[in-house]
């Protein structure tokens, strides 16, 4: 499994975990560590959920490294997003459910990781914040997202301060799935992981493509896109077998 200095790729029986790994600067990324993440998203069939994490107790990660950001030019910064883009891209539409585990600092870049995720598990000492407009760039791409989370003034406030936010100062929002105590965020992601990597692979990547869709088109479009994706999941074998299974767990009830 693919492994650099600042990201550790590892499979845990069919669940991949993409653990940043930069302890020493917060775990803050570098432009190598978004090739490697783009290469950890490409997922054998086997795997049933990815699992992002980071080293130590001080960050889940600090975001882009700031040197990141010297000497660019208009074209080197158009290019660098984009690439950004495309990687959250694909995590918000990964064909399995996509966890987040957050202890400590959660910024930048990595809150966009955080908020492309399905779900997120933050511990009680878990910070929020998209600090960019401190440094004169702009909070971009799913940051856009937060809104429908926090609500748009709170929103507002948090890109506009670039303050960080505990996370108790955000739990009414149910922007994390869970909070839990440091000891706890393992033992808790892998009882969500339980929770949503049973499933048939046919049907979390259905109704993933589904979340995509109602996220960005009309409530037409939305309506008219379910039909197709639930007629489309029954051309897959797994489909009859998982019914077949359930149907039979009621009968023994």
């Amino acid at each position: 499994m693919t492994t650099t200095e600042g990201v550790r790729v590892e499979m845990d029986g069919s669940v991949r975990r993409i653990v940043l790994n930069r302890p020493r600067t917060l775990n803050a990324l570098t432009l190598d560590d978004l090739a490697t993440l783009h290469a950890a998203l490409e997922l054998p069939s086997g795997v049933r959920a990815v699992v992002f994490a980071g080293t130590g107790d001080r960050a889940f990660c600090a975001g882009m490294n700031v040197d990141t950001f010297l000497g660019f030019d208009p074209a080197g910064a158009r290019a660098f997003i984009a690439d950004l883009r495309a990687l959250l891209q694909r995590v918000r539409t990964l064909p399995v459910p996509a966890l987040c585990a957050v202890d400590g600092h959660c910024l930048g870049a990595a809150f966009e990781l955080a908020l492309a995720c399905d779900l997120r598990i933050a511990t009680d000492r878990a910070v929020f914040g998209l600090p960019e407009i401190k440094v004169g760039i702009p909070s971009v791409i799913d940051a856009a997202l937060l809104q429908q989370y926090v609500g748009l003034s709170l929103a507002k406030e948090m890109i506009l301060t670039g303050d960080g936010y505990p996370v108790a100062r955000l739990a009414a929002s149910g922007l994390c799935n869970a909070v839990v105590a440091p000891v706890e965020l393992e033992a808790t992601v892998e009882r969500f992981v339980g929770r949503v990597s049973g499933h048939t692979r046919a049907v979390t990547a259905s109704q993933k493509r589904l979340f995509e869709l109602w996220q960005n088109g009309t409530l037409a479009e939305g309506t008219a896109a379910s039909v197709e994706e639930f007629a489309t999941v029954f051309a897959e074998p797994e489909t009859a077998a998982h019914l077949a299974g359930y149907r039979a767990t009621l009968g023994s009830r």
